[in-house]
């Protein structure tokens, strides 16, 4: 079983920056990718970055680009989410994720982090 954990989360204004951390424990196995999806309330989920495991090659959603930045730290199954010029827009939950061993979709799920940005 793997848990991923996130933490991070909280208000801030408009123009401010938060840092999501997600930490990963239990039988990794095979590591492909990790992500970041956010739920705003009466919308779906949505992508917002990913990092690949072995070249760390990173992915934004568009409207994250230039603002958000993805890491990750693979000696400890680390992933995280710099968010800066936050906007009332990026209000959401905000969910970690992972893609580990022959799976076509993100397999592993945190139980999410609330952002609020206000105006």
């Amino acid at each position: 079983q793997v848990q991923l954990v996130e933490s991070g989360g909280g208000l801030v204004q408009a123009g401010g920056s938060l840092r999501l951390s997600c930490a990963g424990s239990g039988r990794i196995g095979s590591m492909d990718r990790m992500g970041w999806f956010r739920q705003a309330p009466g919308k779906e989920r949505e992508f917002v970055a990913a990092v690949s495991w072995n070249d760390g090659s990173t992915f934004y959603v568009e409207s994250a680009k230039g603002r958000f930045i993805i890491s990750r730290d693979n000696t400890k199954i680390a992933v995280y989410l710099q968010m800066n010029s936050l906007k009332p827009e990026d209000t959401a939950v905000y969910y970690c994720a992972a893609r580990i061993g022959p799976a076509r979709d993100y397999n592993y799920w945190g139980q999410g982090t609330q952002v609020t940005v206000s105006s």
